[in-house]
């Protein structure tokens, strides 16, 4: 009997702890429809709750840094290799010598512009002036479009930002690792092996991804699985291996994860879609897991008391105003990019998670002063993701920065095939593409080519003859998949990307 209570004992608690950890993810699924209103988006609403919450609840910080770090890294893979599937080798291609260049140098720029100020104002010594600028040079696509909520970026603006994101995470991460590296090692006059080291890190990330995404095409493509749900949870085991490979071979383990998620973003897979959706919701709930536990490394009450507030403050509007306007702004020059749209993508290169995971790199290291570092990057993570974050939706207005709405569609019409079905093609109208405005029977598609479904507005269309099409509709094409050349430009020719 006493064996008894005590196993109850043991269970209770635990049985709290489960239905705790079920509010927090409920609220956290229903909190994108508040977030949407206040132009906020639920991350940082979540991660100032659980700074609130550490205040009042001292238990709370005892999550050990370690802990979180580790938490954080999970999230991260997750996050960025749903990046890298939702961008696409297509997309990037248009766009990648942008993002190469915003990416890595801007990074670059971007960590010496900040270090120099932190320095020059508040008389951070360089070892540490620099751990800050590298802290505070990446940017995170996933809290724009968390602040976008249902309105999709088109055009070359929206890869930008995501693949600039997706690349100066990996780089800012190798960074710091590099310079921390150093620091512990033979001193911060050694920087050319700290440089040695971040470029190391790249390539072999870099070949990594690519080699790792090459294997999980043909896996996804010639595997098969016994059930449908095991098909996401592959992509994901995956995933996460191929970081855990990058990493013990001294490379970037994200480098490599974001790049295997491109490789795989525009291929055709059995249960693609699915696999897409699972890691969207995935990584949706890996952003928010990641600021709960990065906001409860953090006081509010230390962060109003002392000077790291103003100091994260003075950072926040020179970083956001003039360092990327400055430094990043020139290398968007050579794009094909309006005047607004190149302002849109400075605004909208807000800070996320890696900034606060890397200032808890920087506290684990025990540096001088190490404490008001990481409060100064929660700072200016706040000040972007509620300030900025918050007029992402009105700079887009100001800016002119086209964006699609992207309305909830619960049910599907599809039927299964047992082989990939080489002879159908989708696609959607764009504006002032030949087939904007014309009739099926104006298209002259001739006759082994012929649409089987469109659909508009969520809502399938009668397919006849005199059935016009319009921007926005998708199409269902079936034709002989020796007869495809010029089909797709009938739909989508003349987009945002060809004009200048």
């Amino acid at each position: 009997m006493r064996d008894a209570c005590l196993v109850l004992t043991e269970v209770e608690p635990f049985g709290l702890a489960l239905f705790v950890a079920a509010a927090v993810v409920s609220l956290a699924l229903l909190s994108n429809r508040i977030s949407g209103r206040l132009r906020i988006p639920a991350p940082a609403m979540f991660m100032v709750a659980a700074a609130a919450a550490s205040d009042l609840i001292p238990a709370l910080q005892k999550v050990a840094i370690v802990t979180v770090q580790q938490i954080v890294t999970v999230a991260l893979i997750v996050i960025l290799f749903d990046g890298g599937m939702h961008i696409g080798a297509r997309k990037l291609r248009v766009a990648l010598g942008t993002v190469l260049s915003v990416g890595v140098l801007g990074t670059f720029l971007t960590t010496g512009a900040m270090a120099l100020l932190a320095h020059a104002l508040f008389g951070f010594s360089w070892p540490l002036a620099l751990l800050l600028g590298t802290a505070l040079a990446p940017t995170d696509p996933a809290v724009v479009f968390s602040v976008l909520g249902n309105q999709e970026i088109t055009g070359r603006a929206g890869v930008i930002i995501e693949g600039e994101s997706g690349a100066n995470d990996p780089v800012g991460i190798a960074l710091l690792v590099s310079l921390l590296t150093a620091a512990s090692g033979s001193g911060w006059h050694q920087f050319g092996t700290a440089l040695g080291d971040f470029v190391l890190q790249m390539l072999i990330g870099a070949a990594l991804g690519l080699a790792g995404g090459q294997l999980l095409s043909l896996a996804m493509r010639r595997l098969q699985l016994p059930s449908e749900g095991l098909y996401p949870l592959r992509t994901l085991a995956i995933a996460i291996g191929l970081y855990g490979a990058a990493t013990v071979a001294h490379g970037s383990g994200f480098l490599a994860v974001f790049v295997a998620g491109i490789m795989i973003g525009d291929i055709a897979a059995p249960f693609k879609r699915e696999i897409e959706r699972f890691h969207t919701s995935l990584a949706s709930l890996a952003e928010i897991i990641a600021f709960v536990v990065l906001g409860l490394t953090v006081s509010l009450t230390d962060l109003v008391t002392t000077k790291a507030w103003l100091i994260g403050l003075i950072l926040a509007l020179l970083l956001a105003f003039v360092v990327r306007p400055l430094l990043v702004g020139p290398l968007l020059l050579a794009t094909r990019l309006r005047a607004g749209e190149r302002v849109f993508v400075l605004w909208a290169g807000l800070k996320g998670a890696v900034p606060i995971l890397l200032g808890t790199y920087i506290l684990a290291a025990g540096t001088t002063q190490d404490l008001l570092v990481y409060e100064i990057i929660f700072m200016v993570v706040a000040f972007s993701v509620i300030v900025q974050g918050g007029l992402v939706p009105t700079a887009a207005r100001w800016c002119g920065v086209s964006m699609e709405r992207v309305e909830p569609r619960p049910w599907s019409l599809g039927i299964r095939l047992r082989d990939q079905p080489e002879g159908a093609r989708r696609y959607q109208v764009i504006a002032d593409a030949p087939a904007d405005g014309r009739s099926v029977r104006e298209l002259h598609l001739g006759d082994d080519i012929w649409i089987s479904l469109i659909v508009r507005d969520g809502r399938p269309v009668p397919v006849r003859a005199d059935t016009a099409l319009r921007a926005g509709d998708e199409v269902l094409v079936l034709t002989d998949p020796d007869s495809q050349t010029g089909i797709e430009q009938i739909f989508t020719s003349h987009t945002h990307e060809d004009r200048p």
